[in-house]
């Protein structure tokens, strides 16, 4: 019998199971390929990943709906097994056969696989840069300054994406600046064309069926709603949402990446990053269609370099830094911050929340397990660091709420880049900000009870007011921070400051 290979959840896609569809590398024959075209394949649904953690119920329908989808698809070639454990399930489908894995997305699970005797673990796929290589670019460093733009630039000259000769495409690496725009005066949506939604289908119900049925029985928990699939769930499906993208929305995605309205919250954005992080898409072919679309003259550079940034820069930055910074980069805690998050928090009750900012975005993730990076860094996160909450709490927190959240996704991005967990060791200074950052990027604070200007009384915006409070908590640490050094001079300004400290000592962990 041939050596079974065995896919995680997240390794969906036909480039983690058929020789050739590896990377780039692997097309030149540098690394070690996957496995053979009739290899047996194995997927296991262990039903302890939910127990354990109280995961989005929409997360929970999305993974399990898009692992059915792939087993069937391949039919007989795969064993699909249902079963409490891995470890259970691996023993039901290959018993004491050895069985490869490609290198699996979270530390946990390598050490799962690491652990087995009979389990052979291959390079990953889904991924631009070997590990290997970028371990090699970052001992350059000395492990030192390993700055995203140094690392989007390396990534770009190495896959030749949107560089003309030896020069970056239009004569910079970053159009990051034409990218800041403030959503347009008076409108309450983008003039795009809709992104593509999947239709449900007979593996959908099944699915809800068995979720309802697990949470009457008491075996698992759910936070958020769920509504229809809003998100592929199959290779089919992510190919059709990519191809909209491009065709129909990369144009406006530019200029408004980082704007925000109350009634659109999807924008201009792709919705591609669940279906890249189930390996239901290949981030080589994302990059390579974009780029493809601004060489048609189909959209302007400074959204296809945005995009390509996104992932290209960003995401693989992200995945890359998750294993580099090693296991124990989640317990980085440099500013001291323990208190637990609140009930409200946890259980997405968007409806006990008055700031408006933070109860919109709050009911997006309530009812899809999503918003866009805007939100999750300056309302969510801001707002988490502003109150001092335990970051390991909030890196859960956005695991489990967020249909795109993983492990080696959320870790760097809560840890080192929303909580400033780290001290600086991703990041030049913690992202937050006061409500006037908000006020300008976005249409969330006109309604609003408070004031983004105020900062004490009782239309105080506590965003403008926890901005301070924060800086003033952690002065003497701050002062020091070349980025941060103007703003903590500000706090000795403040004619209300111990005004403001004593509203913000009353105001504790109640919703806002």
């Amino acid at each position: 019998m041939s050596t079974a290979h065995w896919l995680f959840g997240d390794q969906l896609g036909p480039h983690f199971i058929e020789p050739g569809r590896g990377d780039r590398h692997e097309q030149r024959g540098e690394r070690e390929g996957g496995p053979a075209q009739d290899t047996p394949l194995v997927v296991i649904e262990s039903r302890s990943v939910f127990r354990r953690r109280r995961f989005h119920r929409a997360k929970a329908h999305l993974v399990l709906s898009a692992m059915r989808h792939r087993a069937a698809e391949l039919g007989e070639r795969m064993r699909y097994i249902r079963a409490d454990t891995y470890r259970e399930g691996l023993r039901q489908a290959v018993g004491d056969d050895k069985v490869t894995v490609h290198h699996p997305t979270s530390w946990a699970a390598l050490s799962l696989v690491r652990s087995l005797p009979n389990v052979t673990v291959l390079p990953a796929r889904g991924f631009l840069v070997p590990h290997d290589d970028f371990r090699a670019w970052a001992d350059g460093r000395h492990g030192h300054r390993l700055r995203q733009e140094d690392f989007y630039r390396w990534v770009r000259r190495g896959h030749d994406l949107l560089i003309d000769g030896d020069r970056p495409a239009g004569g910079r690496w970053n159009l990051d600046q034409d990218n800041r725009e403030p959503p347009p005066r008076g409108a309450r949506t983008l003039d795009v064309p809709a992104p593509y939604r999947p239709r449900e289908d007979g593996i959908d119900d099944e699915v809800r069926r068995d979720l309802d049925r697990w949470e009457r029985d008491g075996d698992v928990a759910f936070v958020g709603r769920d509504s229809p699939r809003l998100f592929p769930a199959n290779r089919r499906e992510a190919l059709t949402a990519l191809r909209r993208f491009i065709t129909h929305r990369l144009g406006a995605f530019g200029p408004y990446e980082d704007a925000m309205l109350a009634d659109d919250p999807v924008m201009s954005h792709s919705l591609l990053s669940s279906s890249l992080n189930l390996g239901l898409l290949d981030p080589a072919e994302c990059v390579a269609r974009a780029e493809a679309a601004w060489r048609a003259g189909e959209a302007p550079l400074n959204s296809a370099e945005g995009f390509v940034r996104q992932i290209a820069g960003w995401r693989e930055y992200v995945w890359q830094l998750y294993w580099y910074f090693g296991e124990d980069y989640r317990h980085h805690n440099a500013l001291r911050h323990r208190a637990p998050l609140p009930d409200w928090f946890l259980d997405l009750d968007a409806d006990a929340v008055t700031a408006r900012c933070l109860s919109t975005v709050l009911a997006q993730v309530r009812d899809t397990g999503w918003t866009h990076h805007i939100p999750r860094l300056m309302i969510l996160g801001s707002h988490a660091l502003q109150r001092g909450w335990d970051p390991a709490a909030v890196t859960d927190w956005f695991h489990r709420c967020f249909v795109d959240g993983y492990d080696w996704v959320m870790l760097p991005n809560v840890i080192g880049m929303s909580q400033y967990a780290d001290g600086g060791r991703m990041t030049t200074k913690p992202y937050t900000s006061g409500g006037a950052y908000v006020n300008r990027m976005s249409d969330l604070c006109g309604p609003c009870t408070y004031r983004p200007t105020e900062r004490v009384g009782e239309h105080a915006c506590p965003y403008t007011a926890g901005y301070w409070a924060f800086l003033d908590r952690h002065r003497a640490s701050l002062r020091h921070n070349p980025r941060m050094t103007r703003a903590v001079l500000g706090l000795d300004r403040l004619t209300d400051r111990e005004e403001l400290l004593r509203q913000e000592r009353a105001r504790g962990e109640g919703p806002p």
